[in-house]
């Protein structure tokens, strides 16, 4: 789709405009979403418009935006309204302060997961059922942190296909042990199926936003594609998301640790817990030391 008609997907505006995410970066799958960003200086939740069988996802942020996880998600922006030349001005101050925002950011993964992890542990003595999925969401925040030790923007849709393909080195080798406990090498068609109901279902319970239909189209072109094992991490990572959202009130959402066994893949062994847990603190320590290098 051409710039000229990708803006008059949304309603007409004054503030600057810009095309962000894989289709800006020209990484993108057919089944990708076209992620546009109006620099309106509001707090506005994400919303969806779907039109001539394509789906759009509408952010909303401002030109003295100073959150990392947002900044670091508008790099390699392609602008497509700027009057004033407001937005060409703030997206080259954030080029020039990358090395900043990815160091920001990983720490910042780096500390979420220690917070997963901590309170995993102090679930273990309590029978906590979501001790799994606290471990699970761990080593998907260490996921992104390497992703920004190498200078990588999160994008759950390539971020399996981006890790396999990252030099070798100490941080990158640790990859192998995250992976492996995420059970990636469990991804078969029948478990996919069963997974992708519980995401999605998650979705439309929390979200309400229409992301459901994103998600189920990017299962589709995945399963399509034969790509299991990044379904399966896709489909762990956008549950992550959701499950973090409510990392302060589930005991107001008993209903939830069925879905998250399912959308998780989570084991009921429950015996590899704390190696699993001392395994992810360890990583967390190599990559902490390699924020202040």
């Amino acid at each position: 789709m051409k710039l000229e008609d990708i803006i008059k997907i949304i309603p007409p505006t004054t503030h600057p405009v810009a095309l962000g995410g894989c289709y800006a970066e020209q990484n993108n799958f057919d089944c990708c979403v076209y992620d546009i960003t109006i620099f309106d200086q509001s707090n506005r939740p994400e919303s969806i418009i779907e039109k001539n069988n394509e789906l759009f996802k509408i952010h909303h942020c401002g030109l003295n935006e100073n959150r990392v996880e947002i900044l670091i998600q508008l790099q390699n922006m392609q602008i497509l309204h700027d009057e004033q030349w407001e937005l060409q001005m703030f997206l080259k101050k954030i080029n020039q302060k990358q090395e900043l925002i990815f160091n920001a950011f990983t720490k910042n993964c780096i500390i979420e997961s220690q917070i997963c992890l901590t309170k995993a542990k102090n679930g273990l003595d309590k029978s906590d059922p979501f001790v799994s999925s606290w471990i699970k969401s761990a080593g998907y925040f260490l996921t992104d942190a390497i992703l920004s030790l190498n200078k990588c923007r999160p994008s759950p849709s390539h971020m399996l296909d981006t890790l396999r393909n990252l030099k070798p080195n100490r941080i990158n080798e640790t990859l192998s042990i995250i992976l492996n406990l995420l059970g990636l090498e469990r991804s078969t068609p029948s478990l996919i199926t069963r997974m992708s109901k519980s995401a999605i279902g998650l979705s439309e319970l929390l979200e309400k936003n229409n992301n459901s239909k994103i998600i189920q189209q990017k299962i589709k072109c995945f399963i399509e594609k034969s790509l299991f094992s990044d379904c399966y991490f896709y489909i762990g990572y956008v549950t992550m998301n959701n499950f973090y959202t409510l990392k302060d009130s589930l005991d107001n959402y008993p209903e939830l640790i069925h879905i998250l066994k399912t959308g998780f893949d989570l084991e009921s062994n429950s015996s590899s817990f704390e190696a699993d847990i001392q395994s992810l603190f360890d990583i967390t320590q190599i990559l902490l030391k390699s924020t202040h290098n």
